[in-house]
């Protein structure tokens, strides 16, 4: 048993660790959720000390749990919430400021000021990100302008930033302060294209290089922790999203894992090509192995799965998640029933926050079965829409193409019925893999493989195990008629 990989997945609103074994099965998984804080509107905070003990007390009862020692460990990996945004004193460990999470919205109003001072395509060009509080870089300047004495002591190099990575390596190693290409390629001050900290986006965001953390590979020596008995390494570290798309075994160009949880993240490989977007999409690391960074094209979907939790809470028409696929299956089909569901707006390749839902094409007939098939099928057409935007922006900006392979994950991806649709509207193949904890998995991957406990990438995918492959069935003129009804019902919505 003294080949076990740890891999710690820090999350949005709970902290887990799983434990697998060297055929990647999971010996054991502990999970806590921590509170969530909405100080004002638009506003997500967390404790940085409940992301710290809650990761470290599942940590410890994971062992437990299992009837094992830090020494039957080999390696941890991280995985974690991204662009979350956490400011501590280098001497006491402790933080000066809630955590800022990702989904916290009070920047904006900056964000708005550097864009109409046409300063986002050179933060693009840069970091192939959009100007957006959603990232980490204007995080980080509210903390050290609205905490009495913190950009003084910034200055000083008192100070330490981190995503939630950084922080739960300072607390596991007792002061290492590092991260890994991935969350670094999510601050809006990294660089993608140089592989390091951009001192010209230091100087437009106002943020001390001090602060920083050292930026590694995503399988790199990150120090050791003796916190949890024997001193074991932690060999690992990446962004969720990233995580996901390892633990998919998408190290091929072409390449695409697309997540469904309450949204949907997608990512398409595209090797060592950084792809400008032309959809407002966002170009990414996604993963970074030798010093050899390997890119990424990400887009998103704000309402996925959510579509699902109103079927259940909104309308009450299912009980619960699992139901909407049956559900689904006995609706009318000679009944033309679209749902957009734009509750807060639009994501790619739309882009209108304004927009707001609409149930169209509704007759007499319709009832709770026409209903819930087009909220799934809604999550279909949207991820057609983001898989054309991104091979429109990879057919225009790489070298390299073949055809796509979609590999899915997240609590969605359980349907047959949503996939066997999903795999319809695409009129591409759908791969669901035999381990949904893709995520996890990741990050285990890269603490193994650099522990020499695990595969290198060849032998990893070659272990990679299809559950189901989901392949077309519908034929391409019902496919199109309905994705034309689709693109008519989404016009009806944009502002």
């Amino acid at each position: 048993m003294n080949n076990l990989i740890m891999a710690l997945d820090q999350g949005t609103t709970s902290s887990r660790t799983i434990l697998f074994d060297q055929n990647y099965q999971i010996v054991e998984q502990t999970q806590q959720e921590f509170a969530q804080h909405f100080p004002a509107d638009g506003w997500v905070e967390h404790d940085p000390m409940d992301i710290w003990n809650t990761t470290l007390a599942t940590a410890k009862q994971a062992l437990i749990n299992a009837g094992v020692s830090a020494r039957d460990i080999a390696a941890i990996g991280i995985t974690n919430q991204r662009e979350t945004t956490v400011v501590w004193d280098r001497q006491t460990g402790q933080p000066i400021y809630n955590a800022i999470v990702w989904q916290d919205r009070r920047t904006a109003a900056l964000c708005n000021q550097l864009k109409d001072q046409n300063l986002e395509a050179i933060v693009s060009e840069k970091t192939g990100l959009l100007l957006d509080p959603y990232f980490s870089a204007t995080k980080v300047a509210w903390i050290l302008d609205n905490v009495d004495g913190a950009r003084a002591r910034a200055d000083r190099g008192e100070l330490a930033f981190g995503t939630v990575d950084s922080w739960l390596l300072w607390n596991l190693t007792g002061g290492q302060h590092a991260t890994d290409a991935t969350n670094a390629s999510r601050t809006m001050l990294f660089n993608i294209h140089s592989g390091d900290w951009d001192d010209d986006l230091l100087a437009l965001f106002n943020v001390p290089r001090s602060l920083l953390p050292a930026v590694k590979d995503s399988a790199a020596d990150f120090g050791t922790t003796s916190l949890l008995g024997e001193p074991i390494n932690i060999y690992g570290v990446a962004g969720d999203q990233q995580a996901a798309t390892l633990g998919q075994a998408c190290f091929d160009v072409g390449m695409m894992k697309s997540t469904y949880g309450t949204g949907c993240f997608a990512l398409l490989n595209t090797g060592d090509t950084a792809v400008t977007s032309t959809n407002r999409l966002l170009t990414t690391i996604a993963y970074q192995l030798d010093g050899k960074p390997t890119y990424a094209l990400e887009g998103s979907i704000f309402i996925a799965g959510a579509a699902v939790q109103w079927l259940r809470d909104g309308l009450g028409i299912i009980e619960s998640a699992s139901q909407s696929g049956q559900l689904a299956g006995d609706a009318d089909p000679s009944q033309a029933v679209y749902m957009v569901p734009a509750f807060t707006g639009l994501g790619a390749p739309w882009w209108d926050a304004d927009a707001r839902g609409a149930l169209l094409g509704l007759t007499r007939g319709t009832g709770p079965a026409e209903i819930a098939k087009a909220a799934l099928e809604s999550v279909c057409y949207q991820t057609l829409d983001l898989l054309n935007a991104m091979r429109a922006d990879w057919a225009q900006g790489a070298s390299q193409q073949t055809d796509t392979v979609l590999r899915v994950d997240g609590g969605m991806v359980a349907s047959n019925w949503t996939m066997q649709c999903l795999a319809d509207i695409l009129q591409a193949p759908v791969d669901r893999p035999v381990i949904a904890e893709t995520t996890a998995l990741g990050a285990a991957w890269l603490a193994g493989s650099r522990a020499d406990v695990w595969p290198d990438q060849a032998g990893f995918a070659a272990s990679w195990q299809l559950d189901s492959n989901f392949a077309p069935q519908m034929p391409a003129e019902q496919r199109d008629l309905k994705v034309a009804g689709w693109n008519k019902a989404v016009r009806r919505v944009l502002t």
